[in-house]
């Protein structure tokens, strides 16, 4: 390697050793004939002393250049200690400097925590943009987040799954599919691993799950929406009902936020923001949910869905009366599912479906599955679907099905409201909307 440490971890016991670091200039200052250079990488930032022949040389070296600086750390005394600072008992004797790449200058875009740069510019600019503590820690949590997510799966029981991308034909709303050409065929790209989870867990696999990539044509501007994003997805076979479901759900959330919380504690710091761990999540049906945001002025109508003022209010709401962050909103109008969702017995107009509600936002939605081949064509009958044209679907309920269920959660939303950052965008490292297909 070039370097024998890394800008965040010399500390006084260190004092007279020679190292190398490396890393981006972070800023440079002259005095007189001396000068001080604080040099970056991911991990922290040192700060060098330079002679007056180096302080000549590099004093005016531009920010955001690489180099290499060997030296001798020094302890500082105990008056100039940088108590902020990880590396704050020492300072580093530069005595040889590598120039290994001089950056242009302007820069495109500030490399400061507190920039004003719009978000839209930083995008252009991503690999500047993600030189700031604030977006690396971002992604240091979203990186343990799903490191959390895959280490609870497997200690569940579930099995590892990667499901195709390229699709003939969906379950889901074909009007959502990005439609292209597949040597000729038409062809889409993958808005749900819905039907290979469910074939999957006939097959004999029973618990599956899956952290993958979902594409969704929706022509949607808002801070909660993105065309390509990823899901954290399961299901499980020989479920009594979606409680099932749900039970899982609240053990995984309790993993990863305690994973989170823990392990990520600086980067939490660097943000503001605080990870609590959910106790047993408020299961409410919809109709309760209904009369809840009446009595706070909001209606919704008994066959409609919650939208985004409903869904921020019930996460008020739920805040207050259960002191919880997550809710599961159950019971789904059937007007407002898919076909494959079960309907309860004696009950046509709802589902055995929910939605999970996070600080106000639905970051998830879940259901027990229909394995009844019969049943479930005459639900596709009744949205319109021709069930012959997904016959390789409906052969997976030919040959023995067993009663399943899961659920499709959006990393995206998880870390965006974990985080408290306002936009979706913030959350994925190169966010595709509408309007971007770059960088």
């Amino acid at each position: 390697m070039m370097r024998t440490h890394t800008c965040g971890e010399l500390k006084a016991n260190d004092a007279g050793e020679k190292v190398t670091l490396c890393g981006w200039v972070d800023t440079v200052r002259v005095q007189g004939k001396i000068g001080f250079l604080l040099l970056r990488d991911r991990h922290g930032i040192t700060q060098f002393f330079l002679n007056p022949s180096l302080a000549k040389e590099f004093g005016t070296i531009s920010k955001e250049s690489v180099l290499l600086v060997e030296g001798t750390v020094n302890k500082r005394p105990e008056n100039q200690v940088k108590k902020e600072m990880p590396t704050g008992e020492i300072e580093v004797v530069a005595e040889k400097i590598q120039l290994i790449s001089r950056a242009e200058t302007p820069l495109p875009i500030e490399v400061a925590e507190d920039t004003t740069t719009v978000i839209d510019k930083r995008l252009d600019y991503r690999f500047l943009d993600l030189r700031r503590k604030r977006i690396e820690a971002i992604f240091k949590i979203r990186s343990r987040l799903l490191g959390a997510t895959t280490e609870f799966f497997i200690k569940e029981g579930f099995i590892n799954i990667n499901t195709p991308k390229l699709t003939q034909s969906g379950v889901e709303s074909g009007a959502e599919e990005f439609k292209i050409d597949y040597f000729g065929r038409k062809a889409s790209l993958a808005q749900s691993p819905q039907i290979y989870k469910q074939m999957f867990v006939i097959s004999g696999l029973e618990k599956v799950f899956e952290i993958g990539t979902i594409f969704r044509a929706e022509k949607s501007h808002t801070t909660r929406h993105l065309t390509e994003f990823v899901g954290i997805d399961f299901e499980m076979g020989f479920i009594k009902d979606e409680h099932d479901v749900m039970d899982v759900i609240e053990r995984y959330l309790k993993h990863a936020t305690k994973a989170v919380s823990h392990d990520c504690h600086n980067e939490l710091q660097i943000l503001g923001a605080q990870v609590q761990v959910p106790n047993e999540i408020p299961r409410l049906d919809i109709s309760e949910i209904r009369k809840l945001l009446k009595e706070r002025g909001k209606a919704v109508p008994e066959d409609d869905d919650l939208d985004a003022e409903a869904e921020k209010l019930l996460g008020e709401i739920v805040r207050e009366k259960f002191g919880s962050e997550f809710v599961f909103a159950l019971n789904y109008p059937w007007a407002k599912r898919p076909f494959y969702h079960m309907r309860p017995d004696g009950n046509q107009k709802g589902t055995r479906s929910f939605d999970l509600i996070y600080r106000g936002v639905e970051i998830g939605t879940g259901a027990q599955r229909e394995h009844r081949l019969d049943i479930l064509e005459k639900q596709a009958a009744e949205k319109g679907i021709d069930m012959a044209k997904l016959q390789f679907y409906r052969d997976i309920f030919r040959f023995g099905a067993i009663p399943h269920g899961g659920v499709g959660l959006g990393v995206d939303r998880i870390v965006e409201q974990m985080l408290n950052l306002g936009n979706i965008r913030e959350a994925i490292l190169l966010p595709r909307d509408p309007d971007r297909l770059t960088p």
